[in-house]
């Protein structure tokens, strides 16, 4: 394959594979140039090295190009793919050019993205001027670069073009059984590495390589690296470098894995390439010797065909972990296959016997579990290889904004709790807040819970109390139910109040903006006066009449979560969205009422909140509405 001189444009340029191919056809005088679907830094990075990028997929972009170059990930519905003269695969252009200079490839089920780039890191640190072209960036290592020393490759099997590649050095780190939708059965798989071995000059066969040397800089690496490395010190072994150069060199090296390979994101937050059982078993592994909490795992399958191909295997590969949320299958253009979703996944599962399981409507949804459960000492553990890679950026944003208050606390029981401050209102004397029954609001509990006494103004004056009828059973202050204007039963705070008392300057009642479970008033309350006659009436009704009427509630709830959207009820539009019957921990959806969460035994503040957040993107997803907390200091969003 001849391409000086000849214009090749490479569909979907910015995916790390075909970028790095991109720069060697370059070296090799192409004129190279492609398109994505968006600009990233890695198409920046392409325009750096000459090599134009446009946006978005449009035939005009393939026209006077004598080659096009896709990924079997590119659907062959792309109007691209459609108008292209000539079509090749990355593979077959990669087995093209090992056939042109000394080539170093690296193939296997698992391992050749780390192995691979172990492998040019450690030819470049003994001297050589290795080229390479790695599907996977390391730190500030590109994925290419056009050296004039061997080329070092990770062979993909995927599309059976491994088959085609002439190596002078094959390495095969493993063979197990994967990629069911191009080999439809086990000897087909083997056949193909068979294929590239039988091509090949020489055959490093990793599983039946000594162990590599006992030392200390090498104690760090889990059993699966260790053997990567292994495979990389081979190659410079038999490139004739001398073993002490070779382990002082690789010493270093290894410090630093190829991103998402149980690549830290955040305090106890890790992500990994892992799709198969094999290597989710491994990232579990290495999940386990860091973790001394709970180890959460968020997965996405990857396609429906591997999933139905390796059901059985699955189930296994999870079993260290202590929880498992099993997101959407990523479909990657495949058509669902009856026993390969995520429901299935689950399914086979949870029929195992070992594990808590989950299934999430979306990888968002997994991720807000994941988040709000969360503790010192917890690992969470995101996998695969799908569109689980978006939640990278929100995961660093949500830790980036810190820990909410209180969460080190998330398990004390819900009564003494410390939570969120009540809307930038600041309740003072370390007072604890719980959910209060049907008060709408996170409150600091100074009364007893059932009794409609309220404190009247600041902890200067603790033995004034308030007795309004419809506010019984609703414990609270003053200032928290002020400020959000709670109410019940067609009644509301604001109705009462002729004045309040907010850092030192009094607002009168027409200025407090009092709405619908809101108001203007900004601040801590420190006291309030109240219309005589409005009181006496509110003082005048039954109480005992209207804690009858609460009974109906689950005893420990939060009365209404969610704000009515305008013309409509958040109640129908939850239920409607399966909310019913949900739970979190010690938190559930009241079956009565599914705007309404119930705090059993030993529920948390992070049980309610996790379940909150949840309802509210179900809601999202399923209406496209955004529902509003009634409950202030209730940050789902």
């Amino acid at each position: 394959m001849n391409v000086a001189g000849r214009r090749v444009h490479l569909i979907g340029i910015g995916g790390v594979g075909m970028a790095g191919l991109a720069v060697l056809l370059k070296d090799l005088g192409a004129r190279v140039d492609g398109c994505d679907k968006y600009e990233t830094p890695r198409t920046r990075w392409l325009a750096r090295q000459g090599i134009p990028v446009a946006n978005g997929h449009d035939p005009r972009h393939v026209v006077g190009a004598d080659y096009v170059v896709v990924t079997p990930a590119v659907h062959p519905d792309n109007p691209e793919f459609r108008a292209a003269r000539r079509v090749l695969y990355r593979g077959q252009v990669l087995a093209a050019l090992s056939a042109r200079r000394e080539t170093i490839a690296v193939c296997g089920s698992h391992g050749k993205t780390t192995t691979a780039t172990f492998t040019a890191k450690l030819l470049r640190a003994l001297g050589e001027d290795p080229a390479w072209a790695i599907g996977g960036e390391t730190g500030a290592f590109p994925v290419a670069h056009a050296g004039k020393g061997p080329l070092v490759v990770e062979a993909d099997e995927s599309d059976g073009t491994l088959a085609q590649y002439t190596a002078a050095t094959l390495v095969v780190t493993n063979c197990e059984y994967d990629h069911p939708d191009h080999f439809k059965t086990r000897a087909d798989y083997r056949a193909c590495f068979d294929a590239a071995r039988a091509r090949a000059k020489d055959v490093i066969e990793v599983p039946s390589l000594s162990p590599l040397p006992d030392e200390p800089a090498f104690a760090a690496l889990a059993p699966h690296n260790r053997l990567n490395a292994r495979a990389a010190m081979e190659v410079a072994v038999r490139r004739g470098h001398a073993p002490e150069r070779i382990l002082a060199a690789l010493a270093e090296i290894v410090r630093e894995l190829p991103d998402r390979r149980f690549q830290p994101l955040a305090p106890g937050v890790y992500t990994d390439y892992a799709h198969h059982p094999t290597e989710i078993a491994c990232a579990i592994g290495m999940a386990r010797r860091v973790c001394t909490g709970r180890l959460r795992v968020l997965f996405q399958p990857h396609r429906y065909s591997r999933t139905k191909a390796l059901l059985k295997d699955f189930p296994a590969a999870f079993a260290d972990a202590d929880e498992v949320v099993v997101c959407p299958t990523y479909a990657a253009f495949e058509t669902p296959i009856p026993g390969g979703d995520s429901a299935d996944l689950y399914a086979a599962c949870r029929a195992h016997g070992t594990g808590t399981f989950y299934l999430a409507r979306s990888c968002a949804e997994a991720w807000e579990h994941a988040y709000l459960e969360h503790r010192p000492g917890d690992v969470a553990l995101v996998l695969g290889a799908g569109d689980i890679i978006g939640l990278v950026p929100r995961i660093q944003a949500d830790f980036g904004r810190g820990i909410p208050d209180g969460r080190t606390q998330m398990r004390v029981p819900l009564r003494d709790l410390s939570f969120f401050r009540t809307g930038g209102f600041s309740v003072g004397g370390g007072a604890r807040h719980i959910v209060g029954m049907g008060s709408n609001l996170w409150i600091s509990d100074l009364t007893t819970r059932d009794t409609y006494e309220k404190a009247t103004g600041p902890a200067a004056r603790p033995g004034a109390t308030l007795r309004i009828a419809w506010m019984a059973g609703v414990p609270g202050t003053i200032g928290g139910w002020v400020k959000m204007n709670a109410g019940a039963f067609g009644h509301s705070v604001g109705e009462l109040v002729r004045r309040v008392k907010v850092d030192g300057r009094w607002i009168p009642a027409s200025a407090c903006g009092f709405g619908y479970r809101t108001s203007a008033l900004d601040g801590e309350i420190e006291d309030v006066e109240w219309d005589a006659e409005a009181l006496a009436a509110a003082q005048a009704g039954n109480a005992a009449e209207y804690l009858a009427r609460r009974k109906k509630f689950p005893p420990r709830c939060c009365g209404s979560v969610f704000k009515n959207p305008p013309g409509d009820f958040a109640g129908r539009l939850l239920e409607a969205a399966g909310a019913k019957g949900l739970r979190v921990g010690g938190a559930c959806v009241w079956e009565g009422h599914a705007n309404v969460i119930a705090a059993e035994d030993g529920a948390n503040s992070s049980d309610i909140l996790a379940l909150a957040r949840l309802l509210r993107l179900r809601v999202k997803e399923r209406f496209g509405i955004e529902l509003e907390p009634e409950i202030q200091g209730l940050a789902v969003t």
